[in-house]
């Protein structure tokens, strides 16, 4: 059996059949392979995908990787690994697919990246934009394409908004991810350890809509929607402003970090305080835990991740818990007192404390033992 290989100009034979999903077993039996994923067909679809990709489908994936000179295997766990769906034997892939393929495998044959390095970038990536672009479809490009007169088609507005938009988007795109990665190198030189490239310690905050499924049972999908929006943006420009990383929003809930215990606390309040404010918002809850901290692909991992979510799902409406390690280091830095008894005591450096810390009721939390929390509350001037 061989693979039609017409875009190069020759005919070779090819560990895939003809309509075999990329990365499939050369020996499936051309009646069992499913033939369900496959490129669309519709013409409008097409011009828009060559608008973007600037360029016309030519290769099909055991072309694309013969041409960038990789095993079919390392192909398509590269495709996958980007969030794509086998696509057969089609031709649907463009040059930019030859030239991704073949730059990734460059690094790996050059020693700067190991092929499992290698697979996580492209995952990494592939997630990342993925949001993105859904994204701008549903929240951007959906609204701008209604039709702007009767009778026209959103079909004859969409191209030439596509059209005018894509360089100023790739740019703007290109320019927030190199701050990103100034930003997040410069994070990685100033640790001394190099262990803590991987493993730091960091604050980490949960932020909580309380009552949330309940209102998914009261409110109108596009009221929720606009809800969820709301505290999603005033989240993020909170904890950004006040120099922590948001990791991720869950809907009703946050996660963020921050390298010092103060600007995980003050972000929290401030969540806390901007949320009492809005009359439409429901009550929030927050949890901090500070402690190490395992970073993959963007996201955390860990004992401390998970107490900062118990401490969450515990705390009362409108306060924010933390954790006994949390504490120490808001007394160690001088951002709260040890006790309200040692900062009665010295009422001028009282006066320069920020936060102040109440010690909870003990309690066993599933899956870390018996937990002592704090309550966090912002210090009174007198």
């Amino acid at each position: 059996m061989t693979v039609d290989d017409s875009a190069s100009g020759a005919s070779a034979p090819g560990p895939s059949g003809p309509g075999t999903p990329i990365g499939r077993d050369q020996h499936t039996p051309h009646h069992e392979v499913d033939h369900t994923v496959q490129p669309t067909a519709d013409p409008l679809a097409i011009r828009l995908e060559q608008l973007i990709l600037g360029a016309e489908r030519r290769y099909t994936p055991f072309q694309a990787a013969r041409s960038a000179g990789v095993s079919m295997e390392l192909a398509s766990r590269f495709w996958r690994a980007m969030g794509f769906a086998d696509i057969g034997q089609a031709r649907a892939l463009t040059e930019a697919d030859v030239l991704a393929l073949r730059r990734l495998a460059g690094l790996v044959e050059a020693g700067l990246l190991s092929e499992p390095m290698a697979v996580q970038v492209a995952r990494s990536t592939g997630q990342t934009t993925a949001r993105l672009a859904e994204w701008q479809i549903d929240s951007f490009l959906e609204g701008l394409t209604e039709p702007p007169e009767p009778g026209m088609t959103r079909t004859e507005v969409t191209y030439p908004l596509v059209e005018l938009l894509l360089p100023e988007l790739e740019e703007f795109l290109v320019y927030v991810w190199r701050r990103q990665l100034a930003a997040a190198t410069g994070r990685v030189v100033q640790v001394a350890d190099d262990e803590e490239m991987v493993d730091r310690r960091l604050a980490v905050g949960f932020a909580d809509l309380v009552g949330f499924t309940r209102l998914t049972r009261r409110l109108e999908e596009e009221e929720l929607g606009e809800l969820v929006e709301s505290f999603e943006t005033t989240a993020a420009d909170l904890v950004a402003a006040y120099g922590g990383r948001l990791i991720k929003t869950l809907g009703d809930e946050v996660l963020y970090v921050a390298d010092d215990a103060a600007t995980a606390a003050e972000i929290a309040l401030r969540l806390i305080e901007t949320m009492e404010a809005d009359a439409q918002m429901p009550e929030l809850r927050v949890g901090i835990a500070f402690g190490t901290v395992t970073t993959r692909m963007g996201d955390v991992f860990g004992t401390t991740v998970n107490l900062a979510s118990r401490l969450t799902s515990i705390a009362p409406k409108d306060a924010v818990l933390v954790d006994g390690a949390m504490a120490e280091e808001l007394a160690r830095t001088g951002a709260a007192p040890v006790s309200e008894k040692e900062a009665e005591a010295e009422p001028d450096e009282g006066a320069a404390y920020r936060f102040a810390l109440q010690p909870m009721w003990q309690r066993p939390v599933r899956g870390l033992g018996v937990v002592e929390p704090w309550s966090l509350t912002r210090r009174k001037r007198r």
